[in-house]
């Protein structure tokens, strides 16, 4: 065996890939180790050379790494992917969804500049907007999801973004993105969707017109409920002024939580489409129930929107909520009940969990808050997992067997 054989190459090529090979391999560049999985870079700050590399480096005259506040080649890996999924120039990660969303924020607005929200959001976004943005002067005005006329009426000279998620937390209504994107641009504003709930797999916001996508990482792109990220993506000339937020602000992935997501981006795909077999077939059956007034679902012909997810999504998602019959009380007396289901407000796992929005997501609303997004007492939430779906079916029945001994007495 010769000992001067040379590799002819280390890295994959990737130029016309599919999305699950670019799930699994793009982003990754191996170092002189010749690693066959991705390496986690758990370190704080680089070396240089000499003085003048350090200099023209920290000018950003020299490409390179300077500090892992806002550059570390394993979070770099994590943001070219997720890039390359969502069809992004560039991706900038974050340490949770509700950074990515701040650091949008404040790296494209200003004071007197008008944010227009959709009324359907997850409410720590509401008290990100209300309690915080609006103190630094940023006009917040809320919109109806659905409502195209109102959006159109609402933007003026100071409207500098529109946001929205689709779908929405909890009661699945999703935002007309194309239709939306149109409006924005017409208004010299950006569109801005967070697409948590649906993943790259399900929709690609950017090719709908969108000009920013918002994850929280910590939900489907993680898949095990692990740890905590986010992301902001869209052009390179954007993401370079929230690139300046992380630099000076720092809420800065973990390289070791970027090695997670990664992991999770490899079986994205896979696990997107099981938690989507499972919510329909969940859904399916929660409507048929004489205890449930009503269930929240995009992939049911029931729901308004059905038609408008089948032309903006390829498949319908995992979480779904419903009404029971009564109010609070019955609500949590279904949601004691489950024996097997976690009670739990996070979502994206592997493990099914059940939650009551009006007291846990959407706690910190005013009572007129909720109600004016729909937000009923009697409402449950379900981020469906990947065990069998009659494991879970067996769960919830006891919840309508103890709504069943309440009604007897």
């Amino acid at each position: 065996m010769t000992s001067d054989w040379q590799a002819g190459r280390l890295n994959s090529e990737l130029s016309e890939a599919g999305f699950d090979t670019l799930a699994v391999r793009s982003g990754q560049y191996r170092s002189f180790e010749a690693e066959h999985s991705e390496a986690i870079f758990t370190t704080s700050s680089y070396v240089f050379r000499s003085a003048a590399e350090a200099a023209a480096s920290f000018a950003g005259e020299r490409a390179g790494n300077v500090y892992s506040r806002y550059t570390n080649p394993t979070v770099r890996t994590f943001e070219e992917r997720l890039a390359a999924l969502e069809g992004a120039e560039k991706c900038v990660a974050t340490a949770s969804g509700m950074s990515a969303i701040l650091a949008t924020v404040m790296s494209l607005c200003s004071l007197g500049d008008e944010i227009l929200v959709s009324r359907s959001i997850f409410g720590a976004s509401v008290s990100l907007f209300d309690k915080y943005c609006a103190r630094f002067g940023i006009n917040i005005t809320y919109v109806p999801i659905n409502d195209l006329a109102a959006w159109q009426a609402a933007c003026n000279k100071n409207t500098k973004l529109l946001f929205v998620e689709s779908p929405s937390n909890p009661l699945a209504e999703l935002a007309d993105i194309r239709a939306l994107s149109e409006i924005a641009h017409a208004a010299d504003a950006l569109l801005v969707v967070d697409n948590c709930f649906c993943t790259p797999v399900l929709q690609k916001p950017l090719a709908l017109g969108a000009d920013i996508v918002i994850h929280s990482a910590t939900k489907y792109i993680d898949g095990q409920g692990r740890c905590m990220g986010g992301a902001v993506l869209g052009s390179a000339e954007l993401m370079t002024e929230v690139v300046g937020f992380l630099r000076t602000a720092g809420p800065t992935m973990s390289p070791f939580n970027a090695w997670v997501f990664l992991k999770g981006l490899e079986t994205l795909r896979l696990r997107m489409n099981a938690h989507c077999q499972n919510a329909q077939q969940l859904a399916e059956w929660l409507e048929q129930q004489d205890k449930v007034e009503k269930v929240y679902y995009t992939g049911l012909s029931s729901h308004p929107q059905h038609a408008l997810a089948k032309q903006q999504q390829s498949g319908f998602g995992a979480v779904l909520s419903f009404e029971v019959a009564g109010d609070q009380a019955q609500a949590w007396r279904f949601i004691d009940a489950t024996r097997m289901i976690s009670i739990t407000a996070n979502l994206g796992d592997t493990k099914t969990t059940i939650t009551h929005p009006a007291t846990t997501t959407h706690g910190r609303l005013e009572p007129q808050e909720r109600a004016q997004a729909g937000i009923k007492d009697s409402l449950i939430r379900i981020a469906v997992g990947l065990e069998e779906v009659a494991d879970i079916q067996a769960d919830l029945q006891r919840g309508f067997d103890a709504l069943s001994v309440k009604a007897e007495r």
